[in-house]
């Protein structure tokens, strides 16, 4: 596996105006020890990119502005006050999906459990490139068969008070035919701080949920999943801040708008597979089918922001990240 280190992003440019707010920022560094790639902006924790030790790659921490930590950090670190012990494949953020060739990846066996159904995504090269982390993954059964394969770009960086992530990924039917499965089980999926969370649930160990959420159709909260929208957005009071996340679809991406699946308990997925689920049509008519040779990207945006969506201009965001 071939890592590359990067110091700056903008030192091959010379006008100082393109490293702007507006623009990529120049202080982001990312750093590879062979396991995760460490990614932080002016010396300050952004993100890392773990590649190694969980079934699938997953971004944790997130830091937003003001070092918030904008993820949950169960079943990486265990025991934080606060937070649900629910759904431990939820990690952090991540991109998989739960029916490919009729393998599970959105499912994770569990510590001692051998489950045939469900596979994992095995890193195969990682480099970085400025600013950005470029890797390739395969999509492996139980018994190590290559389902598929994939290649990922993600890209770090500021736009004016907020930080973003661009996640692309592009699918690759490197071992014959793919069909990825009509399933909610999917797909570019975050699971946010639980204070962002619409509900609480103390019973699982969450106390308190101060979130709210909207979507670019003006459809609030618990309304929001299954709608198909261009963006979603989740705010709340972390740590006597508020702090929000949004999640960008492309308009490139096959079947935008995509359909969100979006819990209260601060689940949060782009999903343009789950058809059958989100808008109760008959089983089979969400899938999508890669033929041998082929590929299919999709692109996503999150961006982590002070404020509200109204007050961070998330609709004025996406229209700029849309004309991309």
């Amino acid at each position: 596996m071939r890592c590359f280190v990067s110091l700056c992003v903008c030192a091959v440019f010379t006008a100082a105006a393109f490293c702007s707010a507006t623009a990529v920022a120049d202080q982001v560094k990312i750093t590879d020890d062979g396991s995760k790639a460490v990614v932080t902006i002016d010396g300050k924790p952004f993100t890392e990119y773990r590649y190694a030790g969980y079934a699938k790659p997953i971004l944790y921490p997130v830091y937003g502005p003001g070092q918030k930590p904008m993820t949950r950090s169960y079943p990486m670190v265990k025991g934080v006050d606060n937070e649900a012990t629910d759904h431990p494949h939820h990690k952090s953020i991540w991109y998989t999906h739960d029916e490919v060739n009729g393998i599970r990846f959105w499912m994770e066996n569990g510590e001692g459990e051998v489950n045939k159904e469900v596979g994992t995504q095995v890193p195969t090269n990682v480099e970085i490139d400025g600013n950005t982390i470029i890797t390739t993954n395969d999509w492996n059964a139980s018994d190590g068969e290559t389902i598929c394969s994939d290649k990922r770009v993600l890209t770090f960086g500021t736009n004016g008070d907020a930080r973003y992530i661009d996640y692309e990924v592009t699918w690759i039917a490197s071992s014959g035919d793919v069909t990825i499965g009509d399933t909610k089980e999917g797909t570019m999926g975050i699971r946010t701080n639980p204070n962002l969370r619409l509900k609480a649930a103390p019973k699982r160990g969450n106390h308190t949920a101060v979130g709210h959420s909207i979507n670019s159709e003006g459809v609030t909260d618990g309304a929001m999943w299954g709608k198909r929208a261009a963006w979603v957005d989740y705010w709340g009071e972390i740590d006597d801040q508020v702090t929000g996340v949004a999640i960008f679809d492309h308009p490139s991406n096959p079947r935008h708008p995509t359909w969100w699946h979006a819990r209260d308990y601060g689940l949060v997925a782009a999903n343009p597979f789950g058809v059958n689920h989100f808008e109760g049509k008959p089983d089979g008519t969400g899938d999508m089918k890669i033929p041998a040779g082929e590929t299919k990207t999709f692109r996503y945006r999150f961006v982590f922001h002070p404020g509200d969506a109204e007050s961070a201009n998330i609709a004025q965001r996406y229209k700029e990240y849309a004309g991309k």
